[in-house]
């Protein structure tokens, strides 16, 4: 039975869904006022290794992640710029489509933006005023009423009562509560704005939410996730206008990934202490990216340094090295041929494939445990590689190495070999052959030359009792 933890009940429960077999998860997308950091790709890995597997699992999965594309950061900064919000917007989301990709992000069902959803915005705010959870303030503004809701504070464990206004809250006049959240907002001079029965004006970045979910997957869903520094107010707020809205629960299940921290603090765009997504790639393979998140709980805060990216680099590279050729297969110069393996080290190899599915699975059956899932699949690669080094052939591998890029896929590594410029691997070739040449005369202050040449272009020399293998590091 999987078992997720549900942040609206403080515990792990087991997973059953609403419709059987299939999964309804909404996930909090990101707002385009700036370029995309390393942190939104970690949110956006987590949930996608958590789709793929409830496929793997055999589940249909409707998978929504929003657009917010209209909201105040994304004005000030285009103002900042002298752009049109709109154009400002666009531009960022192509970016962060093409940034997604690098990442082996599989697309979402749907991208619902804001800025297409304001029919089903303004209905959803007339309803909440018709059920008198909502009220429109002198000056066109609207707002939630948050005593309607006996249960505000739900998901965050906050007490209305406790909500004190202070320093943190501003107390506005035209609100009833100091807690009541705006549902729509009146037009100021130059801001894009739309038509409404309160007047001209914008959405407040809580009801956009509700409206997509709303839209795409009806009145209940399964699963709803984000960062965890969305939890109060925003998928507060979501609950209490989603469900005064419809009178039933809004999600099963609330999952929230933890933050990634460079130097100890949340990278944010407001602290300015981020790294872009776009600088990422061009330093490290997306794969690194996505090994870093692997390794811890998807739950707990993430350091992001040179040192964890190194250790995820070579996680990755050990991995790689179970996919490589077999004995007397892909050795450069060709390799005396082998017999394979013995039956007995095949036996060991085939049951420790089948060990490794089975713990690979109960592992991620706890909470998406992907750290302990990288375990067994190291416990595999072990395998494989005290198999080849036993003499198993291509043949002989290619059932556990099939069971590795399985497993692999479902955690959406691509395990991507480097590969040379056309011609380059029979140059290699060519050179190891004079490499071997030079070893049988013992010249080997020549032959290390070749090799440490080779290694400074990215090529990895294995030296063994069969021959000499290489491959692109």
């Amino acid at each position: 039975m999987l078992r997720i933890y549900n942040t609206l009940s403080r515990k792990k429960e087991d997973f059953q869904t609403l419709e059987p077999g299939v999964v309804k998860m909404y996930v909090c997308g990101p707002t385009v006022y700036s370029d995309a950091h390393v942190g939104h790709a970690m949110s956006a890995i987590v949930f996608d290794v958590i789709r793929r597997y409830f496929e793997y699992r055999g589940y249909k999965v409707h998978h929504v992640m929003n657009i917010t594309d209209v909201d105040d950061k994304i004005i000030n900064r285009a103002n900042a710029l002298g752009l049109d919000p709109f154009a400002l917007g666009e531009s960022l989301i192509r970016a962060f489509a093409h940034h997604l990709d690098d990442l082996n992000i599989l697309p979402a069902s749907a991208n619902p933006r804001a800025t297409q959803t304001m029919d089903k915005i303004l209905a959803m705010i007339q309803g909440l005023i018709e059920k008198g959870c909502a009220y429109a303030a002198a000056n066109g503004d609207v707002y939630f009423r948050v005593t309607k809701g006996p249960d505000y504070g739900k998901l965050s464990g906050r007490k209305l009562e406790d909500m004190q206004a202070g320093a943190r809250i501003e107390v506005e006049e035209l609100k009833e509560h100091p807690m009541d959240f705006a549902l729509w907002k009146t037009a100021k001079p130059g801001e894009p704005a739309w038509d409404s029965p309160w007047g001209k004006g914008r959405p407040g970045w809580h009801i956009e939410c509700s409206a997509m979910t709303l839209h795409e997957l009806g009145e209940q869903i399964d699963i709803h996730g984000g960062g965890n520094d969305l939890i109060f107010p925003h998928h507060e707020n979501e609950i209490a206008q989603s469900e005064s809205f419809t009178g039933k629960p809004f999600a099963r299940y609330w999952l929230h990934n933890g933050m990634l921290q460079l130097g100890g603090e949340k990278m944010s765009k407001s602290l300015g202490n981020l790294v872009t997504i776009q600088d990422f790639l061009a330093k490290r393979d997306g794969d690194v990216m996505r090994m870093l998140v692997l390794n811890g709980s998807y739950r707990a805060p993430l350091t992001f340094n040179d040192e964890v990216l190194d250790s995820a680099e070579q996680g990755l590279e050990r991995i790689k090295s179970a996919l490589r050729h077999g004995s007397g297969q892909g050795f450069r110069p060709a390799a005396p041929s082998s017999t394979g393996a013995s039956p007995e080290a095949l036996t060991a190899l085939d049951a420790q494939a089948e060990a490794t599915q089975q713990a690979f699975t109960d592992s991620m059956d706890d909470d998406f445990n992907t750290a302990g899932a990288l375990g067994q699949l190291f416990d595999l690669v072990r395998a494989v590689n005290t198999a080849r080094d036993a003499g198993a052939t291509d043949e002989q591998l290619q059932p556990a190495q099939k069971t590795l890029r399985t497993l692999t896929s479902v955690l959406g590594l691509k395990l991507a070999e480097k590969t040379g410029a056309a011609g380059a691997d029979q140059f290699i070739d060519l050179l190891l052959e004079i490499r071997a040449e030079l070893r049988k005369q013992k010249l080997w202050a020549l032959s290390d030359v070749i090799r440490d040449k080779l290694a400074a272009l990215g090529v990895t020399i294995e030296d063994g009792k069969d021959g000499t293998m290489w491959h692109w590091k």
